[in-house]
């Protein structure tokens, strides 16, 4: 009991220190250079990389820069298949300065969880306010049993994609929450298959261990950390 006491405290200390210690930098980009670069990107991730609730396509807004560089190379080298990538995925579409600069304005893209209520007296732009609603972003609650689901998170997870799935920039590791949890869902479908890699080809059986109902509790926590 005294040791997991012990190993309690140390995993706590170790979240606090990393939290302190990851700067969130984003690189300096050309603003016009990437609304160019986004407007084709837009057709799939949204105008404002805010993904698809159905799972195609993932949100990209807020995520770390070097993940979504890797991520690209990934596909430039045809390791990871997507086939509306294919057009694109390549240097004459998408030239390394390109990459540079897609990623970091993808990165400094905020989406807000919710529309900020109206203050006393404050005038009503209709216009200003349907521009505003269509940045909100806040993931509906996945079927599940989210109090195991985040037991299981915390044991599996955390170390890597931060307590809340907020991810870690200097790991270069995706943040899971606010991310749609159909394509969530889909990737975890991929990995088990071997279709895609998560960090080793071996952990397609680490991810095979786990039933689906499990992963479904897991989703159920991720898709109320950002209420």
């Amino acid at each position: 009991m005294k040791r997991v006491k012990v190993m309690a405290l140390c995993l706590g200390m170790a979240w606090a220190a990393a939290a302190l210690a990851e700067k969130r930098v984003i690189p300096p980009f050309d603003k016009y250079d990437a609304e160019d670069i986004m407007d084709i990107c837009a057709g799939c991730h949204g105008i404002y990389g805010q993904g698809t609730p159905d799972g195609e396509y993932p949100r990209l807004a807020g995520q770390d820069p070097a993940y979504l560089a890797r991520e690209i190379h990934l596909f430039k080298d045809r390791k990871r298949i997507n086939i509306p990538m294919i057009p694109y995925a390549n240097d004459r579409e998408l030239p390394p300065e390109d990459v540079a600069t897609i990623t970091a304005y993808l990165a400094s893209i905020q989406l807000p969880r919710h529309l900020k209520p109206l203050k006393p007296g404050e005038p009503f732009d209709a216009l200003a306010r349907l521009e505003e609603s269509k940045k909100v972003l806040n993931i509906p609650h996945y079927p599940g049993d989210p109090k195991r689901g985040g037991r299981l998170y915390r044991r599996e997870c955390a170390s890597c994609h931060g307590r809340k799935g907020e991810g870690n920039w200097e790991k270069h590791v995706p943040m899971l929450t606010g991310q749609h949890s159909k394509y969530l869902l889909r990737q975890v479908e991929r990995i088990r298959k071997g279709e895609r890699i998560h960090d080793t080809p071996e952990d397609a059986e680490l991810f095979r261990e786990y039933t689906d109902q499990e992963i479904a509790d897991i989703l159920a926590w991720l898709s109320r950390q950002d209420d």
